[in-house]
C-alpha cells in the first residue's frame, strides 16, 4: 500500500472564476427543520420498491464527521433493496483522521480492501467528510475502485467555505505550505469516474466548494435539492445515487464484454 497519488489521464482545462462563500445564515438556521421534513418525505418514498439494478455489486459508504453508519442507513438500506451489496466503512463514528493523515488513510485503505472481500472491486460513496475519504482511497486503490460518488463534500474549498471550518483543520497540516499542498491534493479527483452531488440548499458547506473548479475528463457535478443534514435520506439523493451506480455498472459490463 502506498500513499503516493497516481496521475490522472489528463490535466484540467478550465479554471474556476466564481469565489466560494459560506452558506447564508438563514440556510444554516433551518438545516435541522428542513432535514426533518425530508425525513418525512423519505418515509413515503420508502414504501416504493426500487428497481433491481445492483446485481450484487459492492458499494462502501463513508459517513460524515461526527456520525456513524446510522446516518447513512437509509441510503445503505435503499441500495440493498435495489440489489447492491452495500457496506458501511466499518470504523464506527467518523472522528476525522488520527495522527498523520497519509498514514491514517493508508490504514483505512487496507481496512476497506479487506472489507470488500470476496468482491474484486467496490464503488465508494461518501457524505461530507466521508467523501474526502472516498476520493483519496480511490487514488490508493485504483484497481479496486471503479467509481466514486460524493455527497455534499467541499473538496474544492477551505475553512472560509463552510460553517465547520475545523473540518479542514482535521485534514490539513498546521503549517501554511502543508495546508496549500493538501488543499490542492484534495481538490484533484481520483483517476476513475467521479461524481459530486451538491445542493444550493446546503446550509453547512458552500455548494460551489462541492464542485470541481476545473474540467477533469472523468469528473462530473450534479445538483440535487436537499439540506446538508438530510442528504443521507433525501429521496432525490437516494434515487440519484442508485441510478448513477447502475449506469456505471452497465457501462462497466459493456466494456468487459467488448
Amino acid at each position: 500500500m502506498t500513499s503516493s497519488l497516481l496521475p490522472l489521464p489528463a490535466r484540467p482545462t478550465r479554471p474556476a472564476t466564481t469565489p466560494h462563500r459560506r452558506p447564508a445564515l438563514s440556510l444554516l438556521a433551518t438545516e435541522a427543520a428542513r432535514a426533518a421534513l425530508e425525513a418525512v418525505r423519505a418515509l413515503t418514498h420508502w414504501r416504493s420498491q426500487p428497481g433491481q439494478v445492483g446485481q450484487g455489486r459492492t458499494v462502501v459508504l463513508f459517513p460524515g464527521l461526527g456520525t456513524d453508519s446510522l446516518s447513512l442507513w437509509p441510503l445503505r438500506r435503499h441500495l440493498e433493496r435495489a440489489g447492491f451489496r452495500a457496506l458501511d466503512w466499518g470504523q464506527g463514528v467518523n472522528r476525522g483522521p488520527q495522527g498523520d493523515v497519509d498514514a491514517w488513510l493508508d490504514r483505512l485503505a487496507v481496512s476497506v480492501h479487506e472489507r470488500i472481500t470476496p468482491a474484486d472491486e467496490a464503488s465508494l460513496v461518501g457524505w461530507s467528510l466521508g467523501g474526502f475519504y472516498a476520493r483519496e482511497l480511490a487514488k490508493r486503490l485504483p484497481g479496486c475502485v471503479p467509481h466514486v460518488i460524493t455527497i455534499g463534500t467541499p473538496f474544492s474549498g477551505g475553512p472560509e467555505d463552510t460553517h465547520v471550518g475545523w473540518l479542514f483543520r482535521l485534514l490539513n497540516g498546521r503549517r501554511a505550505e502543508e495546508h496549500h499542498r493538501m488543499r490542492d491534493r484534495l481538490a484533484e479527483p481520483p483517476p476513475v469516474p467521479t461524481i459530486s452531488l451538491y445542493s444550493r440548499r446546503d446550509g453547512i458547506v458552500s455548494w460551489e466548494a462541492c464542485k470541481h473548479t476545473v474540467s477533469w475528463p472523468l469528473a462530473r457535478d450534479i445538483e440535487v435539492q436537499a439540506s446538508h443534514m438530510g442528504m443521507g435520506w433525501s429521496p432525490e439523493v437516494l434515487q440519484r445515487v442508485t441510478a448513477l451506480l447502475a449506469i456505471h455498472r452497465n457501462r462497466h459490463a459493456a466494456q468487459a464484454a467488448a
